[in-house]
């Protein structure tokens, strides 16, 4: 079948033969008129060498996503098929993620070469989302296979604040497939019930991201007052508690968000947990006034950073995050501090806590730099997929 071809500006397709997925109007000389947006297209150099194929939406700032750099290989329900089925594969083969109350993520986007869309599982429930047009175009076809190779109760699609306006993309919320989640649904992660809400919480319902963070966290958590800021369901603060903390004070703004949480932790048996609703900033100062100290402080905040414009005032955000926490730390405490931010980098929180550790005149033994949990692998052609991060450090 022939295609449209988009070709690309002088010297412009080597980010793209090495498989960066993202072409943006910068890059392109011209688009045919009659290609149609959603539709498939392929991508060639100045000179027409063949790059790859893609959708095209000429309203998004990324003008083409790429999928396939073989010539041959159309963008069918047969090439969906074989990424889904390797996507699959892996979590449930590989990272044993499979079981009825387990949940990961089954596609993650650019990081499964399927730029665009998002799939998650929560054992017999599927949760999708999508930041492309031409994949949300797609979104029926898409449900077909989920339901072919999976057979889920129910096939619910998520909407992400922003997006119409970015992609020129029109949809609601709402069930695509099957029967609605119970808002009492429960998964197992990690040695925890969690009640899950996947048709309004956050993101498609819950982080799965920071699975391996909470963890990896707990382990400093055993006979220490911890302090959950940004809490959500609470997965850090009820992980740090099944692991022996003396104390989790937990602390959000939303009320929905700790009420799910008091949930979870009843659902746990854990009563070593105080749930306070509040500004996070305004608590914390609070507290320094206070001269409250804590064994562990956990920072999990939204993403700061949107846009690279952006960068500056969510280094100040993360600054006052950092500089209130070393405030509240006992000599020997424990600091765990994440971003979500993908253009803001490792090194950059590198440097900040150092400025930080200065002006607070503390000092900081870093312990562990981490991502996100491997099902959500990170594309090394498409370095944004690394957004992550999560530092653990010892404070004196």
């Amino acid at each position: 079948m022939t295609v449209p071809r988009v070709q690309l500006r002088p010297k412009r397709e080597k980010p793209f033969l090495a498989r960066h997925p993202w072409v943006f109007a910068g890059a392109i000389e011209t688009i045919p008129e009659h290609a149609v947006d959603g539709s498939e297209v392929e991508v060639v150099s100045a000179t027409g060498q063949f790059v790859a194929r893609g959708l095209l939406n000429r309203r998004s700032k990324i003008q083409v996503r790429l999928y396939s750099w073989t010539p041959e290989r159309p963008l069918d329900d047969d090439f969906f098929r074989e990424k889904l089925k390797q996507a699959i594969s892996f979590r449930h083969d590989i990272l044993g993620l499979g079981g009825k109350r387990q949940a990961c993520r089954l596609v993650f986007s650019e990081g499964d070469g399927l730029s665009g869309w998002t799939v998650d599982r929560f054992g017999e429930f599927v949760v999708m989302q999508f930041t492309s047009l031409a994949m949300a175009q797609r979104r029926e076809r898409l449900a077909d296979l989920l339901q072919e190779l999976l057979q889920p109760r129910g096939i619910y699609v998520r909407t992400e604040r922003g997006i119409g306006l970015m992609e020129g993309l029109e949809l609601q919320d709402g069930l695509l497939r099957g029967e609605l989640p119970p808002d009492d649904w429960t998964i197992e992660d990690a040695g925890i019930t969690y009640r899950v809400n996947l048709t309004e919480g956050q993101k498609t319902g819950f982080y799965l991201d920071q699975r391996d963070n909470r963890v990896a966290a707990a382990r400093y958590a055993c006979g220490r007052t911890v302090l959950d800021a940004f809490c959500y369901s609470g997965g850090f603060g009820l992980q740090a508690a099944l692991a022996g903390a003396n104390s989790v004070e937990a602390v959000d703004v939303s009320q929905p968000a700790l009420q799910l949480a008091r949930e979870n932790a009843q659902l746990n048996g854990l009563t070593n947990l105080e749930f306070v609703q509040a500004d996070v900033f305004r608590h914390l100062e609070t507290l320094v006034q206070q001269k409250r100290r804590f064994g562990m402080v956990i920072l999990d905040p939204p993403k700061f950073a949107r846009t690279k414009k952006a960068i500056p005032e969510a280094m100040r955000g993360y600054r006052r995050l950092q500089t209130l926490a070393l405030r509240l730390l006992e000599p020997g405490g424990f600091l765990v501090m994440c971003c979500c931010s993908g253009s803001i980098s490792m090194e950059m929180l590198d440097e900040l806590l150092a400025q930080t550790a200065v002006s607070t005149k503390r000092e900081v033994q870093l312990l562990q730099r981490l991502g996100q949990a491997p099902d959500h692998p990170i594309a090394l052609a498409c370095p944004e997929t690394a957004y992550l991060k999560c530092l653990i450090g010892r404070i004196f």
